[in-house]
């Protein structure tokens, strides 16, 4: 559906969620995700209308290439979900996503950020611990099909907007 893997260095950008984006980042959390796991269009609506939730979305070429939506409440930020679509990974753009999303959660006045991967998801641990996130423990079950989920988590700086 969205190609093979660009052959020419990418250039992303970054903006704000937009209502109209909705159907766009369900079918990347759909593409991203296994079914059971995947969001349902109610689950995404419910975390997009979170109270302190932010989601920011990464384009190339006019196309959605990604997304990563967060949340905070005073000084603690957790990470609900980071989808980048299969042909624009390893270019950079979820490092780019995480880091706006960790500054723009700083800039609230957060001090450490959440969130939960599953335990089979080698990519994804590799990345979040690239990015400094440390194990906090283990979820068992966390997932459906008995699968647990690490906990981790990282130390923000407050930064100034």
């Amino acid at each position: 559906m969205w190609g093979k893997h660009p052959s020419v260095p990418v250039t992303f950008s970054l903006r704000k969620y937009q209502l109209q984006d909705f159907e766009a980042l369900y079918a990347i959390d759909q593409a991203c995700y296994d079914p059971a796991i995947a969001y349902s269009r109610p689950e995404l609506r419910d975390y997009l209308r979170f109270p302190g939730a932010d989601c920011l979305v990464a384009e190339a070429d006019s196309q959605t290439a990604g997304f990563i939506l967060t949340a905070h409440d005073n000084r603690w930020g957790y990470i609900v979900t980071i989808d980048v679509l299969e042909p624009y990974r390893r270019h950079g753009v979820g490092s780019m996503m995480l880091q706006e999303a960790e500054r723009k959660l700083a800039a609230s006045g957060v001090r450490e950020v959440a969130l939960e991967t599953a335990t089979n998801n080698a990519c994804a641990i590799a990345f979040w611990k690239k990015h400094g996130y440390l194990t906090d423990g283990v979820k068992k079950n966390y997932y459906p099909g008995g699968i647990d989920a690490y906990s981790m988590r990282k130390q923000i700086a407050l930064t100034s907007t």
